[in-house]
């Protein structure tokens, strides 16, 4: 065999050596740009786990969302049927129907209270406050020396909130300045 052969064609010391030295050097490189790179991998794994955790979150506040706000549909016709039957009791003169019948009626229009009451939602206390955008819908505005300007005169139709949420703004009637 020859010499070359024997030490393969880069020499004793194998590709891109220059002898012992330079063989430390290019480890030394290798074993720096390995370093990097394994610094590199544990930031993006510390950021997707990071990403992972803020996932979670987001899914469970999103789950709990849906738990509190997801009947806000159905509720929202119940409290439409509720604004209609208390019209309606409004309008039964008292000797109009037998006793009992208006106390039945009464209970009814508890009980869906109470079935609300039970699912978070509470009205909007409008008569008299500062006019709020984000929980009263203004359908009007009055003259008044009564109150100063951008107080609730009336409410048209009541407000709703459920769990701090506003379901349905409450529609009233606001004071201006003559």
């Amino acid at each position: 065999m020859s010499e070359q052969e024997q030490t393969g064609p880069n020499g004793p010391e194998g590709p891109g050596s220059d002898g012992p030295e330079g063989g430390e050097s290019d480890i030394q490189a290798v074993l720096e740009e390995a370093l990097r790179e394994k610094d590199q991998f544990r930031a993006l794994a510390q950021r997707v786990q990071a990403d992972l955790e803020n996932f979670k979150r987001r899914a469970a506040e999103e789950k709990e969302d849906l738990r509190k706000f997801g009947k806000s549909q159905v509720i929202l016709k119940v409290l439409g049927v509720s604004d209609d039957f208390r019209r309606a009791m409004d309008m039964v003169p008292a000797d109009a129907v037998a006793p009992g019948w208006r106390e039945g009626l009464e209970l009814v229009q508890r009980g869906i209270d109470h079935l609300l009451e039970a699912e978070g939602v509470t009205a909007i206390e409008a008569q008299g406050e500062p006019f709020e955008p984000a929980e009263h819908e203004a359908v009007m505005f009055q003259e008044t020396t009564e109150l100063e300007a951008g107080r609730v005169l009336a409410v048209v139709r009541n407000g709703y909130k459920q769990n701090g949420r506003v379901l349905r703004a409450a529609q009233v009637t606001v004071s201006k300045a003559p």
